[in-house]
């Protein structure tokens, strides 16, 4: 094994869902091509730059493409949440996040979509926006309690985060390995105060989902310039709350791939599936 390769335990658990080929020349092996992947967004080179002892780089390339447009590292990982939520392994005191990603040049979206204008292309299509900093990703994420992804969601990097909370909270689900349905609801969730607004916190309410997220200052004031009736403040538990910096820690793995640091994809399906192997990696060396 070389450095920014599978270990032999992640490659058990990734090799069984690997769609195998039925007909045709028999196809390069699969494991070399994986680690092609893997040294890919752990450096962050250009594909055409993958060493030779990988293959042929065009290879590596469409088999990347193929299995992120087919789902298959989002089947990876969910099947090692199942197997670690059979064993018990899994802390539900959730935590939520985004983190900003630039965007290199080479990810800037080039061409004429159909019905654009000449010279223009819709950047939201591909999870790219413009802000001071030129093209942003925002990364959003949903960590267990020990710093492990459970659900992510990839969105253009001026999307508030506040807007992102409900449908990334949706993804967070854990199918069982026999019978059941998936669990989706946290025992608790944390979140900073950029997702502090009244309709989230009736939408985890509805779920029957404990919170803890701080007051802004302005809710704070508005709350209490309503006079004795302004209402009870929200639970908060500080102790709960100094727990939030596990999240950071991941964002601070998921970045040690060079590859997802920055964006080089020019798609979001590219970006994400890139980020999912990254989390099924995280996860893969923690069970």
């Amino acid at each position: 094994m070389r450095r920014h390769e599978l270990t032999d335990h992640e490659w058990e658990l990734l090799a069984p869902l690997i769609p195998r080929a039925v007909t045709g020349r028999p196809r390069a092996e699969d494991r070399k091509i994986i680690n092609g992947m893997v040294y890919k967004i752990r450096t962050g080179i250009s594909w055409r730059d993958l060493p030779t002892r990988y293959g042929p780089w065009k290879t590596v390339y469409t088999r990347f493409r193929r299995y992120a447009l087919d789902g298959m590292f989002t089947r990876a990982l969910q099947q090692i949440h199942a197997q670690a939520d059979e064993a018990g392994d899994i802390d539900w005191l959730v935590q939520i996040d985004s983190t900003i990603v630039r965007a290199h040049q080479h990810a800037a979206p080039t061409g004429q979509k159909k019905g654009g204008s000449r010279g223009r292309t819709n950047q939201n299509d591909h999870a790219l926006g413009r802000s001071r900093g030129g093209l942003t990703t925002k990364i959003h994420l949903a960590c267990d309690g020990k710093g492990r992804p459970l659900a992510i969601l990839i969105t253009p990097g001026q999307r508030h985060d506040s807007v992102c909370a409900h449908p990334l909270l949706e993804r967070v689900r854990v199918p069982r390995t026999g019978p059941g349905r998936p669990r989706c609801r946290p025992d608790r969730v944390i979140a900073d105060k950029a997702y502090s607004s009244r309709g989230f916190r009736a939408y985890l309410r509805r779920r029957g989902i404990t919170h803890t997220i701080p007051e802004k200052t302005d809710q704070q004031r508005h709350r209490l310039g309503r006079g004795r009736h302004g209402g009870r403040p929200p639970e908060f538990d500080r102790e709960t709350y100094r727990r939030r910096n596990t999240i950071e820690r991941c964002f601070n793995r998921l970045k040690g791939f060079r590859g997802l640091a920055t964006r080089y994809d020019k798609t979001a399906v590219s970006y994400e599936a890139a980020v999912t192997l990254a989390a099924f990696l995280l996860w893969a060396r923690s069970v």
